[in-house]
C-alpha cells in the first residue's frame, strides 16, 4: 500500500481540529439543521463541499482526491410542491490510475439533478422524482466518461423522530459524444441518518453502481460523523469518516475517506 500523501494527513488534522473546535450552533436550530440535512430534498439551501480521498486504486494502487461541490437549491413552483436543483461539480487530482507515473488533474463530468417534491410530508414521507444528466465537462478524457447521458431520478425517504432512512436511484443510458463506450447503468444509494438534539449525526450508507452492458458492479459503504456548527454567523455542517470498498470493478479503491464541509443558508 502507498504512503498516504502528506496534504492528506494535513487535511485530516486541519479538519478534526476545526471540528473539534467550531461553535455549536443553538440546540434547537442545530437539531433541525441536522434533520434537514438528512433530507436530500429538504427546502434549504446548501452548499456541500465534499472531500474524497481513495487508495489503492486498481492494479497500480492509485491514489485520487475527488472534490464534489454540490449546490442544493429549493424553488417554490406552487402552493404544494417544490423543485429541488442539486448539482453534482467534481474537481480531480489523481495519479497512478490510468497509467504508472500518470497524473491527471481536472475538471471531471458534472451531474445534475432536479427533484419535484411535495412539500408536506404524509406521516414523515418524503419522495421527489425529476431527471438527471451527466454532461461531458470533463477537462482531460480520463477524468470524465466524453457522453451526454440522462435519465430518471428518485429518492423516497422516511422521517421517524431522530431517524431518517431512504433511498437514491436513477438509472442513465449515453445517447451522444465520442466517448468509446456507452453508457447504461443503474445507481443505488441507500442511507440511514440519526440526528441528535445537539445539532451531531451519524450516517450510515452506501453508493453502489451497476453497468449493464459489460457486467461490472461497484460502490462502497462508509459511517460519517456530523456536527452543525457556525464561524460568526455563517452556519455549516462539518463531518467525515471511512469509505471500504466492493464489487469487482477493475478501478476500485481498497479503502478511503471522506470529509464533508456544508454552507447553510436556512431561510
Amino acid at each position: 500500500m502507498k504512503k498516504i500523501p502528506s496534504y492528506c494527513l494535513l487535511f485530516i488534522f486541519l479538519f478534526i481540529t476545526i471540528l473539534s473546535n467550531a461553535q455549536t450552533q443553538e440546540t434547537v436550530s442545530a437539531e433541525e439543521l441536522a434533520k434537514q440535512l438528512a433530507n436530500p430534498v429538504a427546502d434549504l439551501i446548501s452548499v456541500p463541499m465534499q472531500n474524497n480521498f481513495d487508495f489503492g486504486i486498481g492494479p497500480l494502487d492509485g491514489f485520487k482526491y475527488n472534490l464534489n461541490i454540490q449546490p442544493v437549491i429549493p424553488i417554490s413552483i406552487s402552493d404544494n410542491w417544490n423543485m429541488i436543483s442539486r448539482s453534482i461539480i467534481p474537481v480531480i487530482s489523481q495519479s497512478d490510475v490510468t497509467g504508472k507515473g500518470n497524473n491527471e488533474t481536472g475538471l471531471g463530468d458534472i451531474a445534475q439533478s432536479i427533484y419535484f417534491s411535495p412539500k408536506e410530508a404524509k406521516n414523515g414521507f418524503v419522495w421527489g422524482v425529476g431527471p438527471i444528466l451527466l454532461l461531458p465537462t470533463a477537462t482531460n478524457d480520463a477524468l470524465g466518461l466524453n457522453k451526454w447521458t440522462a435519465g430518471p431520478n428518485a429518492l423516497a425517504l422516511k422521517i421517524k423522530g431522530q431517524w431518517t432512512y431512504g433511498a437514491i436511484v436513477n438509472h442513465m443510458w449515453s445517447y451522444a459524444g465520442s466517448g468509446i463506450n456507452d453508457v447504461n447503468a443503474t445507481f443505488f444509494q441507500p442511507f440511514i441518518t440519526y440526528a441528535s438534539k445537539s445539532g451531531a449525526s451519524v450516517t450510515v450508507a452506501s453508493e453502489n453502481t451497476q453497468s449493464w452492458d459489460n457486467d461490472i458492479f461497484g460502490g462502497f459503504a462508509g459511517i460519517y460523523y456530523s456536527k452543525v456548527v457556525s464561524f460568526g454567523k455563517q452556519k455549516m455542517q462539518l463531518g467525515g469518516g471511512p469509505k471500504v470498498f466492493y464489487g469487482n470493478n477493475p478501478l476500485n479503491a481498497d479503502w478511503g475517506i471522506r470529509a464533508n464541509v456544508i454552507l447553510l443558508f436556512p431561510k
